[in-house]
């Protein structure tokens, strides 16, 4: 608090939690540092219930009710809450693969989709979903985007997460366009290695880094850590000025809040206080931490600092865009994108 009795603004942070249930530990920890918001994962989701209450459980360690929550719904292999409690959902790559042969009923289909995923999110209390991907899917790179990614033609992407922004926001949930300025082209799976780009500017310009063009006007970003060689040969974009100031907010464009993508994974290299300072030194907003580790969150902590200046700006933007739900009916929209997708069960 502030000496006026003002809530100051939060730590530039989200962190994870341990498990299913907030430990007095991790209460404590939040209730002292404040942090922007959290992650869940599925090693924090049992059921419905018991999701909606540790949801509630980490807003009230800091007081703060509308504190944001992430996950990563996507769809397909990277999806954190599965059946039998909520419905499986497609990958991105079903939905290229429709929009390549009619964009109308491809865009209709990842709306329809995206607004039942902010359905299902809302009701847990869960405010952001980390979707769409807006990566290429670039032949002969590495796998961990792959289905993840809706195509390789920024035209096809840009349109299909287009739609997919619209679903999530018309349910009253806010979107991240990731891995900005575009994964598509890593050949190691960043988290295990540092990837590097070596294709030229020129070309990046005009394909991954597109569809982040086309949508720069969405409340948040996921960062990429990526070195791109023709802009920074020594740095990955989550902690470089010159990708951060020159494409993301120059060439790109995208004036929201920026996070970056996990610290904890092995791209990046230092102590986590050294990667959260020098991402935040970079330009980005807010530092995310997603495995729970306590240890390496009191790092985090100690070097983030509290939102302030432009990123606190950027931060009460964010919380600004979001908006009621519209009115939904869920089983017609379950219907229609099943007849969409050429399916006659929900076996995705």
């Amino acid at each position: 608090m502030t000496a006026r009795g003002v809530k100051a603004p939060p730590l530039a942070a989200i962190f994870g939690c341990a498990g299913p249930r907030l430990l007095l530990r991790e209460r404590d920890f939040f209730h002292e540092v404040d942090p922007a918001g959290f992650i869940l994962f599925s090693r924090n989701v049992e059921s419905p219930a018991q999701l909606n209450a540790l949801v509630a459980a980490l807003r009230d360690s800091v007081g703060r009710p509308d504190a944001l929550v992430l996950i990563d719904q996507e769809g397909g292999r990277v999806a954190r809450l599965r059946p039998p409690h909520w419905r499986a959902v497609p990958a991105a790559a079903r939905f290229g693969e429709l929009a390549q042969h009619d964009m109308e009923n491809g865009r209709k289909a990842a709306w329809l989709n995206a607004r039942l995923l902010a359905d299902d999110l809302a009701v847990l209390g869960i405010s952001v979903d980390c979707l769409p991907v807006l990566d290429l899917r670039i032949p002969g790179a590495h796998d961990i985007v792959g289905d993840r990614s809706y195509g390789a033609d920024p035209d096809l992407v840009s349109a299909l997460a287009g739609a997919v922004c619209e679903g999530l926001m018309d349910g009253g949930v806010l979107p991240i366009v990731k891995h900005i300025p575009g994964h598509g082209r890593a050949t190691v799976d960043s988290h295990h290695e540092l990837p590097i780009v070596a294709a030229e500017r020129e070309l990046l310009e005009i394909s991954d880094f597109m569809p982040f063009r086309r949508l720069s006007g969405m409340p948040l970003a996921m960062t990429a850590h990526i070195v791109y060689q023709a802009v920074d040969p020594d740095c990955p974009a989550t902690t470089s000025a010159r990708v951060i100031n020159e494409i993301i907010r120059g060439s790109i464009g995208f004036g929201g809040l920026l996070l970056t993508d996990d610290l904890s994974m092995k791209a990046l290299g230092g102590s986590l206080g050294e990667r959260a300072a020098n991402a935040l030194a970079a330009g980005c907003d807010i530092v995310l931490h997603c495995n729970g580790d306590s240890e390496e969150m009191r790092q985090i902590a100690g070097a983030a600092g509290r939102l302030d200046g432009n990123a606190l700006k950027r931060y009460r933007d964010a919380m600004s865009a979001f908006r009621p739900p519209r009115p939904f009916d869920r089983p017609s929209a379950e219907a229609e994108l099943a007849t969409l997708m050429g399916l006659d069960d929900k076996a995705w």
